[in-house]
């Protein structure tokens, strides 16, 4: 399956977790979170460390994500994000779209042999959406 495939796939859930996260307006696991606020999607930051940004409340890990949560996307280190696609696998999450920089070949290996809907071609959500000049 092709990237513009893969990407339509993405957009049909219902709700998306934004993994990585911040506060800092600055760092793209912000950029990232108000990209999907402004477009009219609804999505839940993750981060341990904080309770709420953007005036979204945050949950700790993907495994805290509500049930019907079946997108990420992850701006993650690449070490992290191999983790964050394992505790997406037993969630049951069936999209996972890592942010430019966040890949591992392990991390997307680990996706395609779980069935798991990934993009991690270089292509970057704020992009895709329009954000990117933001």
């Amino acid at each position: 399956m092709e990237a513009p495939e893969r990407i339509d796939m993405f957009f049909d859930a219902a709700a998306y977790g934004v993994v990585g996260a911040s506060a800092d307006r600055d760092k793209y696991g912000n950029k990232v979170l108000r990209c999907y606020l402004r477009n009219g999607y609804r999505a839940i930051p993750v981060n341990p460390r904080e309770k709420e940004i953007e005036g979204m409340p945050c949950v700790a890990t993907v495994m805290d994500l509500p049930d019907d949560v079946q997108a990420v996307s992850v701006v993650t280190p690449p070490a992290v994000t191999e983790h964050v696609v394992e505790q997406a696998i037993r969630k049951g999450i069936k999209h996972i779209w890592m942010q430019p920089g966040a890949a591992s070949p392990a991390a997307v290996a680990r996706c395609e042999e779980s069935g798991v809907n990934v993009i991690a071609d270089g292509s970057c959500l704020l992009v895709v959406l329009g954000c990117d000049q933001d």
